[in-house]
């Protein structure tokens, strides 16, 4: 059987329709630079960058698991990245994609290579807030951020397999997506280091459950520790504070560095979110504040106008996670990729 590696494209492989061989692609990436809009622009770089003489690209990692930085990212891994994502979505030859991902982030460039390697046929939109808005087609799978997802709910029908990824889902963005009963839809964890998502989980389940070839553990923070020899020389220690179910599932708690120390106690944000969730419906975190006694104080910040809260949404909270004080703010700040800028936010209260 013929390795696979990447210097080869699947014989199957459509772009928009139409199907290309390595030198035909190359061809059109010249084309997209020169004529193209922005974002075909950005889709021909990495088309050339991939069918050049190196063996790596260059990311721009997020900051998952630290300081965000540029790093080399070897082709080879990211086609094994690719076959494990064919493998768990059960992605055939033939199948019809929707890209509407900004390609300069890890998920874009991901499912240019999954279009490649597994011979999918993929069709290439804007990617805007709302990709689905003059679409008339139906496709197999597609990924998008919540963002994307929250503004093509009515579209969802023509989508057979939807993963969702960049950003943690909201609760209310959540229970929207349960009614578009016809399409599958996930949520996907990963990160740059990892060649995009490692494990996902259907719409609705708590734990993740991992994709081929990976193994977990915690470190001494309780952290996420990611064993992927097919993607990655080095274990991926990363900032997430999970619980680990079994050999293949894990569920996450929240981000070590959103914890909140008040006065000895240490508060996961995310957890408290959830079960505030139901009681708020326009986007809100929790998280702390400088304190002269205690530290840290929690507060809850809310997205909108200044209104009244019925104090009974804080009653199926524990002691020390009822918010010490309500925060409104006219419009949450929000990085590229649609993750809200918490730690900028509340430097500002």
């Amino acid at each position: 059987m013929k390795e696979i590696t990447y210097k080869n494209v699947h014989n199957r492989f459509r772009l928009n329709g139409s199907y290309y061989n390595r030198e035909d692609l190359c061809m059109v990436g010249y084309n997209l630079i020169k004529e193209g809009d922005e974002y075909e622009k950005s889709i021909g770089d990495f088309i050339l960058d991939w069918f050049d003489d190196k063996s790596y690209v260059e990311l721009q990692t997020s900051g998952t698991t630290g300081v965000p930085k540029v790093i080399r990212a070897e082709k080879q891994k990211m086609v094994n990245s690719a076959l494990a994502t064919g493998d768990f979505f059960e992605l055939s030859p033939g199948n019809k994609v929707l890209y509407c991902l900004p390609t300069r982030f890890i998920s874009g460039k991901m499912m240019l290579v999954r279009s490649f390697i597994l011979g999918l046929d993929v069709h290439f939109v804007q990617p805007t807030s709302k990709p689905l808005a003059k679409n008339v087609d139906k496709f197999d799978f597609a990924a998008m951020v919540p963002l994307q997802a929250q503004n093509s709910l009515s579209g969802l029908k023509n989508i057979k397999k939807l993963i969702i990824g960049g950003a943690k889902m909201g609760k209310s963005l959540e229970n929207e997506l349960k009614k578009a009963y016809s399409t599958k839809i996930y949520e996907t964890y990963g990160m740059t280091e990892t060649m995009s998502h490692i494990a996902a989980k259907r719409l609705g389940d708590k734990v993740f459950t991992l994709l081929p070839y990976i193994q977990i553990s915690k470190n001494e923070n309780g952290c996420l520790v990611i064993d992927a020899p097919h993607v990655s020389d080095e274990k991926i220690v990363t900032n997430d504070l999970v619980d680990i179910i079994n050999k293949k599932q894990f569920e996450f708690l929240g981000r070590v560095d959103h914890v909140v120390n008040s006065g000895g106690i240490k508060l996961i944000p995310e957890l408290i979110e959830e079960k505030l969730a139901h009681f708020i419906d326009t986007p809100f975190f929790v998280g702390g504040i400088p304190d002269a006694d205690l530290g840290e104080k929690l507060v809850l910040v809310i997205e909108g106008a200044e209104r009244e809260l019925n104090p009974k949404i804080f009653e199926n909270l524990d002691k020390y996670e009822k918010p010490k004080k309500v925060f409104f703010v006219s419009k949450f700040l929000q990085s590229e990729n649609s993750k809200i800028k918490r730690k900028v936010i509340l430097s500002s209260l």
